[in-house]
């Protein structure tokens, strides 16, 4: 039991920051059905802003959660301004190849710029243990747990109770009316991949806690499990992303407890076939009938 109460910790505090990153895909998706790859760069690059701003300007581990978030933020409005905007009514596959190209630009500039080596991210707040139970609790991972859950109880506030919510919620379901009612759609889908963005940069800093490691690469795995959490849980619903990334989360350390490690990546894949093929709406999803 001490074991797997032990596993259940580990889970939820990985669970919890690929759940972060799935709000991210599951919100661009549901006002403007584009699968935006470049979102876990965008995390990527949230963990070197904190390893900066925590390095250079030796600000505490708040002050550099919130310039991850605001650095994410800003990078995703202009990412869409300059890169999604102008293709807004092209072909999906057309906006999907240029969402991959943002991506591999993304990742080879920061190569270019600070090398592809590891680096160890700076130990902002000292790890702590504790023993209940028999089950070891760190104080990094309670901080992860909570700053996560609190991210996600806000944006759902944002979304439930703002007018700038009203209004992502609007343009979700039909953007011509709500711009006939007077929604500015444009502003509407920047403030959407802001919100998304910041959450990203947020899972950036609290994963670099997590493993002690950044490097200009680690977006790509987490993003795309990040993508299966997002399908999993029903693309375009916000309680879904966060189950699923949960889920995923208690997947992967599952695995890794019984010896299985070399399999977690392939097995997360394996989940995503599978839904795809029985279960395309995912949890919470909806099976929408279009007319041709």
């Amino acid at each position: 039991m001490q074991i797997f109460l032990q596993q259940i910790i580990n889970a939820l505090s990985l669970g919890s920051i690929y759940a972060l990153l799935a709000l991210g895909y599951s919100m661009v998706y549901g006002i403007i059905k584009l699968i935006n790859f470049a979102h876990g760069d965008i995390y990527m690059l949230g963990a070197f802003c904190a390893y900066f701003v925590i390095n250079t300007l030796h600000l505490n581990f708040i002050m550099a959660l919130f310039s991850a978030m605001i650095f994410g933020a800003l990078l995703g409005v202009i990412i869409e301004y300059l890169a999604y905007r102008p293709l807004r009514k092209s072909p999906r596959i057309t906006v999907l190849i240029t969402a991959i190209g943002v991506s591999f630009l993304l990742e080879n500039g920061m190569s270019y710029f600070v090398g592809s080596n590891a680096r160890s991210f700076p130990q902002v707040i000292e790890q702590v243990n504790y023993n209940v139970g028999g089950v070891l609790i760190s104080n990094i991972q309670i901080l992860i747990l909570v700053t996560s859950l609190s991210l996600m109880i806000l944006l759902q506030i944002v979304i439930k109770k703002t007018s700038m919510g009203r209004a992502m919620r609007a343009v979700s379901v039909d953007p011509e009316a709500a711009e006939l009612v007077g929604i500015n759609v444009n502003h509407t889908i920047s403030f959407t991949f802001a919100l998304g963005s910041a959450l990203a940069g947020a899972a950036g800093i609290l994963i670099g806690m997590y493993y002690n490691s950044i490097d200009p690469l680690m977006g790509m795995t987490p993003g795309i499990k990040a993508f299966v959490a997002a399908v999993l849980g029903g693309i375009g619903s916000v309680p879904g992303a966060s189950l699923g990334g949960f889920l995923i989360g208690i997947l992967e350390t599952f695995f890794q407890s019984v010896g299985l490690s070399a399999y977690k990546d392939a097995v997360v894949y394996l989940i995503l076939i599978i839904i795809l093929l029985f279960f395309p709406a995912g949890i919470f999803g909806k099976n929408i009938k279009e007319k041709v």
